[in-house]
């Protein structure tokens, strides 16, 4: 399982209302994106947004960040996003009361 951050300067011209409004708009499209878990669509104090998504495998997420939705990103914004990869070892997840291992520690793999 992969966790990716995607950020990306936003325009003087989109302050927080405007960024909701479009988050809230385009959420909906993000439900039939193959390998794609979860999607979180953020906006930090200082005019960067973006997103934190969870992929089944990287393959997933290379294909998907390569196509139509990167020429928006930067058709919108002006730039290119940054985006970064990470492993996911171990999900605790609140909401659902557990905690899941993704990938077990090598003791445990070796039992």
């Amino acid at each position: 399982m992969i966790c990716a951050t995607v950020r990306y300067r936003l325009p003087e011209s989109i302050d927080r209302a405007a960024c909701r409004d479009h988050f809230e708009k385009i959420a909906p499209g993000f439900r039939e994106v193959p390998g794609l878990i979860s999607k979180h669509f953020i906006l930090g104090d200082h005019g960067v947004g973006g997103g934190v998504y969870q992929w089944e495998t990287r393959e997933d997420a290379e294909a998907f960040y390569s196509g139509p939705w990167r020429d928006g990103i930067v058709e919108r914004y002006g730039m290119e996003p940054e985006i970064e990869f990470f492993t996911v070892f171990c999900i605790t997840d609140n909401a659902a009361g557990e905690v899941r291992v993704v990938e077990p520690a090598e003791e445990a793999v070796a039992a």
